[in-house]
């Protein structure tokens, strides 16, 4: 599971189809915190990570899907499509 998004880098550069991918969830009884890391395609290696906060429920979806779900929430990720 991953997004796919255009994204403009850190120094303004424009990026067409990038791979947004969730790692690292951090779970407690209520919150997580996850890494999302954007990577030119599934292969290449990280360009950019950043590590977003959010509400955990426990009894719902596993954290992987919650965490993609909650992206898809986020101004910065609107556009963005299922890989």
């Amino acid at each position: 599971m991953a997004l796919n998004k255009t994204v403009e880098t850190q120094f303004g550069i424009t990026v067409d189809g990038c791979y947004l991918r969730v790692e690292q969830p951090l779970l407690t009884k209520d919150t997580m915190s996850f890494h999302i890391r954007t990577s030119v395609d599934n292969i290449k290696p990280f360009f950019d990570e950043s590590v977003i906060n959010c509400a955990y429920d426990m009894a719902g979806e596993n954290p992987f899907k919650q965490a993609y779900l909650h992206l898809k929430t986020l101004p910065e990720f609107a556009g963005a499509s299922d890989v």
